[in-house]
């Protein structure tokens, strides 16, 4: 038997943190291609402590549904699951983008943990950043004479956060689909504040790369793009801006591709997930349609 735990950061704040990881849950366990799909949160139940002593089967694949390598997943997580003789180095990732997986024991449970690297630096997750787009604007097309900006929080405490952004604005930028590819932060430079000084093209769609719509999606980010002064009036997509037109997706994390991101994470790690992928990936598409 082959179980898949997807593990978020959740919140005891906004009951929407962890919608994201119950839908991708959803999504997967509606596949069949795992015996056992659980979800696991480190601000809510259940707890990452917890999760594997709910599973029977033998073989489990854990998969952060998180952007960055960095505290929770190179210490928080393992930890919590007991990962016998964890050692990021087993991630043999020594430039913050290229965790893969590892092969480990739960200390007090007799499982074979397949511990993966975050969804966020997966490659595939230019192509959801991508999807976002076209399902922001509509357009499956979308490309041409249009900015991409790539926005992450960002933070002088730990360089990774903001690698896993410029890793895909350096993927999409180089397939020449969009006029211009900018990554852009919260928390450093350069800054989301100052979007349309960063763009030629009249239309720029602005794709965060957050797992879950909150307080920073929701209410900092439109209203330092000047979207809106105030978030609780809401705001029009697109809206004007400095002669532009800005086309603002939300979270990344809530479009319906991450669980093919999440399916071959699992799959590298050696579990069979038949054409699982392909499926999710048909019915994103029938998503997208509709």
């Amino acid at each position: 038997m082959q179980a898949l735990v997807i593990v978020g950061h959740g919140s005891h704040l906004n009951p929407g943190s962890s919608t994201p990881t119950f839908s991708h849950a959803d999504t997967i366990r509606e596949t069949g291609v795992f015996d056992e799909v659980r979800e696991a949160f480190w601000k809510e139940e259940p707890s990452f402590r917890e999760v594997l002593r709910t599973l029977e089967s033998d073989e489990v694949y854990v998969v952060p549904l998180f952007i960055s390598e960095g505290y929770f997943t190179e210490q928080v997580i393992p930890r919590e699951l007991r990962l016998e003789n964890w050692d990021v180095e087993q991630w043999d990732s020594g430039d913050g983008v290229s965790a893969s997986y590892t092969t480990s024991r739960a200390a007090d449970v007799e499982k074979t943990i397949h511990y993966c690297g975050p969804v966020g630096t997966h490659d595939s997750m230019s192509d959801v950043i991508m999807q976002r787009a076209e399902t922001i604007t509509g357009d499956p097309e979308i490309g041409e004479g249009v900015g991409l900006a790539i926005v992450g929080h960002g933070t002088d405490r730990n360089a990774n956060s903001a690698k896993a952004i410029k890793y895909h604005a350096t993927r999409i930028r180089e397939m020449d689909r969009f006029d211009e590819v900018q990554s852009l932060f919260m928390d450093e430079e350069p800054e989301v504040d100052d979007v349309t000084e960063f763009f030629s093209t009249p239309d720029i769609v602005v794709v965060p790369l957050f797992i879950a719509d909150g307080f920073h999606t929701q209410e900092d980010i439109p209203e330092d793009m000047g979207l809106t002064e105030d978030f609780r009036e809401g705001y029009e997509i697109p809206a004007e801006v400095e002669g532009h037109r800005i086309w603002y997706s939300g979270a990344v994390g809530t479009e319906h591709l991450m669980a093919e991101v999440l399916l071959e994470r699992a799959a590298e790690a050696g579990a069979e997930i038949g054409d699982a992928s392909e499926r999710v990936r048909t019915g994103t598409a029938e998503v997208a349609g509709d």
